[in-house]
C-alpha cells in the first residue's frame, strides 16, 4: 500500500482520458471524482461533452463509477442519475474504503481499475494506496478560494515529478 502522492499520469482535462488510453492500460473500470474533475462544483447537471465522454467509455466496455467524498448526496445522486451511472458516496478518500466498495460492486480488481481525480491528498493518495492506476486532471473551474489556491500550489512539485517521469500531457 504505497503512500505516494505522485499521479501515474497527468492530464489537462478529463476528455484527454480516452477509452483507447484506458484499454492500452488494461482498464475496464474507471472510478472518478466528480467535483472539479468532471464538472465544477457549482454545476448541477452534466453537460453534453460529459455525456458524450461517458457514452464513449460505455461503448468501449469501460464502466464508470463516481467515487465522491461529497457530504451532500443530493447533487451527486442527481448528477449520476442524469448520466445513468452509479456512484459510491461518502468514500472517505484518501481511505481506500470507497474505491474498494466500488470495485466490489463492479466485480473488478485493482489491475483493471483506474481512479481519475483532481486532488493529490484525496484522489491520488487513495488510488495509489489501493494499487489502481492514478490519473490526475487539472481542476475544472480552477482554484477559487484562498485554501484551494494553497492546495494547488502544494501539488505543483508532485505534478512536476510526474511530468519529469514522462507521464504528463
Amino acid at each position: 500500500m504505497p503512500l505516494s502522492l505522485v499521479p501515474g499520469c497527468l492530464f489537462e482535462r478529463y476528455q484527454e482520458v480516452t477509452p483507447e488510453y484506458l484499454r492500452r492500460h488494461g482498464v475496464t473500470l474507471l472510478l472518478s471524482d466528480l467535483d472539479f474533475t468532471l464538472a465544477p462544483k457549482s454545476v448541477r447537471r452534466p453537460d453534453p461533452a460529459l455525456r458524450a465522454w461517458i457514452c464513449a467509455m460505455q461503448e468501449a466496455g469501460i464502466q464508470v463509477i463516481i467515487v465522491s467524498n461529497n457530504r451532500s448526496g443530493t447533487r451527486v445522486t442527481e448528477f449520476c442519475a442524469d448520466l445513468g451511472i452509479p456512484y459510491q458516496g461518502h468514500a472517505g478518500k484518501p481511505s481506500t474504503r470507497g474505491l474498494r466498495a466500488a470495485m466490489d460492486r463492479a466485480g473488478a480488481d485493482k489491475a483493471h481499475t483506474a481512479m481519475l481525480g483532481d486532488k493529490l491528498l484525496t484522489d491520488m493518495l487513495a488510488a495509489n494506496r489501493a494499487g489502481v492506476l492514478a490519473l490526475m486532471v487539472e481542476p475544472l473551474g480552477g482554484a477559487v478560494t484562498p485554501w484551494q489556491k494553497v492546495l494547488h500550489a502544494l501539488q505543483a512539485p508532485f505534478k512536476a515529478l510526474c511530468r519529469r517521469r514522462g507521464h504528463g500531457r
